[in-house]
């Protein structure tokens, strides 16, 4: 069973930065992409950014030239990092990592971890 565990939330002012990081472990098969989402209250969860295992990355609108995406480890095993700069209390929300496999029969699963919380205020 995948396990993702992130870390590295907190409490930050405006304009200030963190740096989450979130590690994908257990899995039988390859991990192409490691994804960042938030969920705010009152909110939906929406994607924030992307990595894939041959290294191409993706970002929502509202963090390009913000925050940077990267990614490392073997096929089974990923490590993901969220650099977040300029942050603003907009971005106040609990942040996701989801690891998303590819299974032997042509499908893919996803697995989720449990969040961590990025507050920003004064």
């Amino acid at each position: 069973q995948v396990q993702v565990v992130e870390s590295g939330g907190g409490l930050v002012q405006p304009g200030g930065s963190l740096n989450l990081s979130c590690t994908a472990t257990g899995s039988e098969y390859p991990i192409y992409v490691m994804r960042w989402h938030r969920q705010a209250p009152d909110r939906q969860r929406e994607l924030v950014a992307a990595v894939a295992a041959h290294g191409g990355t993706q970002y929502a609108d509202f963090v390009k030239g913000r925050f940077t995406v990267s990614g490392s480890g073997p096929s089974a095993k990923k490590t993901a990092h969220l650099q977040m700069n300029n942050l603003k209390p907009d971005d106040t929300a609990v942040y996701f990592c989801q690891a998303i496999i590819g299974n032997p029969g042509g499908d893919y699963s996803a697995a989720w971890g449990q969040g961590t919380q990025v507050t920003v205020s004064p």
